[in-house]
């Protein structure tokens, strides 16, 4: 286990510790110094398999369903295990291309992620050197279909290939003490070209574009060995110098390394339990977050406050001020007005009452007004007579008798008629004659009744009929002669009952 530091954009390290329980013991300790700091744990094993399927094209729920039992007919005893959904396949029914990956000895990676376990380290994600190759491939804008990416690391060489982007295959290749790494670098690639074109997945014919990261005085080295053929086209890229003299094979890794600390991926195996407390590390900092956000949107608002507070208040001292001298006008106009008749405040009630009358007083304009409009579209109506009179509750009530020799005592009148607190009703009786043709007593009739349901259609308003023009009553004897000459003058008069309550 190699441990680095990451901080301010910078990696340094390495802390090494030994597959051993004592290199376990010093791990924690190390976990422990670092307290409550997330982890990324990169992993570089021989013990990675790619297993490419094609599975039925199935969305949702049932599709990861699908995925996660035919993964774990695969990889049945690791639970570093997980499908990549690439595409679809070309041909038959268009399956999905699914390529199945796992880490098939997790023995070499149980003990270290228990340990992150025990400390309450969180861990972030769990990582593949291979997988993580297409991030390299990608920002490199490496374009070509076929790419076999190479990278020295600690544990030896590292091959993996990418077609269209996506990782296919991948192999560690651990190398013998003494053996050239640069022949040997040559000598595998050519091996894993073979093995690609043997399983199908690079046809013959079919040009390999092969991506060498190396250190810059290797270059020299790599491009005398490496030279391109027909079917092999050999890219060489120069990189940083290495973390640490002592380890001058590390590039790759501290590559990969600095691209995890820059740009948080998500992980590609699962973290079980080890990365419960990742996610509330998580939590933890959303909640600070929250506060702070909170904290910072109180002060804003306290500061805000106190800012109103303060313009109100110098604006309170100047309203005071000009009271004040507003004030002292109004005491020297006073001083030299002879004394009121009475207190303003009366004054100002007396005020009030006006206007309150004036509003709602018994007013007969308003019910002379509806029935000049119901006049209009009766032009045969003539009025003759009007009484209108405003209805006061107790106004009609008899006057009680004083002494004898004594005049009655007058009651005093209600405040009601003058329409305080509300206006009272208002009655008017109408007398009006129908003008027609002589003996014409449908037409005298009709008119009458249709000026009669025109007042009645006027909003809040009653009418009665109290004389009709002609009497109708059935039990009334008939005399005279029809079309006689001596016709009554008051034949085609009527009067109507108005009431209009406000």
């Amino acid at each position: 286990m190699h441990a680095y530091q990451w901080q301010r954009d910078t990696l340094s390290g390495p802390d090494v510790f030994a597959a051993t329980r004592a290199g376990l013991d010093d791990f924690m300790a190390y976990l422990d110094r670092q307290g409550a700091r997330p982890a990324w744990l990169l992993t570089d094993l021989i013990e990675e398999d790619f297993t490419r399927v094609l599975l039925p094209h199935v969305r949702g729920r049932s599709g990861r369903t699908l995925r996660e039992r035919r993964l774990l007919q695969h990889y049945r005893d690791t639970p570093y295990r997980t499908a990549i959904v690439q595409g679809r396949s070309e041909e038959g029914r268009r399956d999905d291309v699914v390529v199945f990956t796992a880490l098939t000895n997790p023995l070499l990676l149980t003990p270290w992620v228990d340990a992150m376990e025990l400390m309450q380290t969180p861990l972030a994600g769990i990582y593949s050197c291979a997988r993580l190759g297409s991030e390299v491939v990608r920002k490199m804008e490496v374009r070509q279909r076929h790419v076999l990416l190479v990278t020295r690391h600690t544990a030896g060489v590292r091959q993996t290939y990418f077609r269209d982007g996506a990782v296919k295959f991948s192999r560690l290749v651990q190398g013998t003490p003494g053996e050239d790494p640069v022949r040997s670098l040559a000598a595998e690639t050519a091996k894993t070209q073979q093995f690609l074109t043997s399983v199908r997945l690079l046809e013959r014919g079919n040009v390999l574009h092969v991506l060498i990261l190396a250190e810059a005085a290797q270059v020299e080295a790599l491009g005398r060995q490496c030279t391109s053929r027909a079917e092999t086209i050999y890219r060489i890229v120069p990189l940083d110098p290495p973390v640490s003299a002592e380890q001058p094979m590390q590039v790759a890794e501290s590559l990969l390394l600095t691209m995890l600390g820059k740009h948080v991926l998500p992980s590609h195996f699962p973290t079980g339990a080890a990365g419960n407390y990742y996610r509330l590390w998580r939590a933890r900092l959303s909640l600070y977050a929250s506060s702070a956000v909170l904290a910072v949107a109180g002060l804003a608002w306290t500061v805000v406050n106190l800012a109103s507070y303060t313009v109100a208040h110098g604006n309170t001292e100047g309203f005071r001020s000009e009271t004040a001298h507003y004030r002292a006008n109004y005491q020297r106009s006073m001083s030299s007005m002879p004394p009121a008749v009475d207190k303003t405040a009366n004054m100002r009630a007396a005020v009030q009452i006006d206007r309150v009358v004036a509003r709602q007083g018994p007013w007969p304009l308003h019910m002379l007004g509806m029935v000049s409009a119901a006049l209009d579209k009766s032009p045969r109506i003539r009025i003759t007579q009007l009484d209108w009179r405003a209805r006061v509750p107790g106004a009609e009530s008899s006057q009680s008798p004083g002494a004898a020799g004594t005049p009655a005592l007058v009651a005093p009148t209600s405040s009601l008629a003058l329409g305080i607190p509300a206006a009272p009703a208002q009655t008017l009786r109408l007398q009006a004659e129908v003008i027609s043709a002589p003996d014409d007593y449908r037409r005298v009739l009709g008119d009458m009744n249709a000026f009669a349901q025109r007042l009645a259609g006027m909003p809040r308003m009653s009418v009665e009929i109290v004389q009709l023009p002609f009497d109708i009553r059935p039990n009334v004897k008939l005399s005279g002669t029809a079309g006689a000459a001596g016709a009554k003058p008051d034949q085609n008069k009527f009067t109507l009952d108005l009431t209009w309550n406000p």
